[in-house]
């Protein structure tokens, strides 16, 4: 028995009750307002952390690591920010990609691959992401789209 799920209830069961003895007036039984939060708990199979994951082209030529997500004003993700090129960070690029143009794949020797729907020179064509400078995100199709 994989004693993983228990331990992450636990630590969830734990952390919400040192967030109640933190805030007394939170876990009042007189406040109508004070409802407890829901608690989920996920198995380690079926769900993963993407940042910093391995991203491969259909073809399984490597194409970088996941720097980023980004979202917009309803928490929905628009883009993956890519750590493209380059040699250990030496000479690498970051690169927009619409969300839709990933796609994760259930792999038997890894909990999952994360693989890009474009070519290697597509994004090697494609302008560098640079914060805090307009956004050009390269889709599926290989067309380039702004987000404000």
């Amino acid at each position: 028995m994989n004693a993983r799920p228990w331990f992450a209830a636990f630590a969830v069961a734990l952390a919400w009750t040192h967030a109640m003895a933190q805030n007394p007036r939170a876990a009042s039984p007189t406040d109508q307002n004070a409802t407890p939060p829901s608690v989920t708990v996920l198995g380690s199979r079926e769900v993963q952390g993407i940042l910093g994951g391995e991203v491969r082209s259909t073809g399984n030529e490597a194409m970088g690591r996941i720097a980023d997500v980004l979202v917009d004003g309803e928490g929905k993700p628009r883009a993956a920010i890519i750590d493209f090129g380059g040699f250990l960070g030496v000479g690498s690029r970051k690169i927009a990609v619409a969300w839709d143009a990933l796609r994760f794949v259930p792999e038997a020797s890894k909990r999952y691959s994360i693989a890009l729907e474009l070519s290697r020179e597509q994004v090697k064509a494609a302008p560098e992401y640079k914060q805090g400078e307009p956004i050009v995100v390269l889709g599926p199709s290989g067309t380039l789209e702004r987000i404000p």
